[in-house]
């Protein structure tokens, strides 16, 4: 049972995460809640960025320089 050109394993998974799970071991994870989040958050993204052969660096140069909408109702 198997269809052409699906792997029947995540192995394709497994290799993206194993360098984050290398720098969680050297680092030793995070010391709270807060920092898990973020930990979380940021190796996500850079596991999607680096799966879209889009560089992390100019990413997040993009993301700090652009203006956050307004939360205010408009006028």
């Amino acid at each position: 049972m198997g269809h052409e050109g699906l792997e029947p394993t995540n192995n394709l998974a497994e290799r993206a995460l194993r360098p984050a799970v290398i720098w969680r071991r050297l680092c030793f994870g995070s010391q709270s809640l807060a920092g898990s989040l973020f930990v979380a958050r940021l190796l996500t993204l850079v596991t999607t960025l680096r799966a879209q052969g889009r560089s992390v660096l100019d990413f997040l140069i993009l993301a700090l320089r652009s203006e956050a909408p307004s939360l205010l109702p408009p006028e």
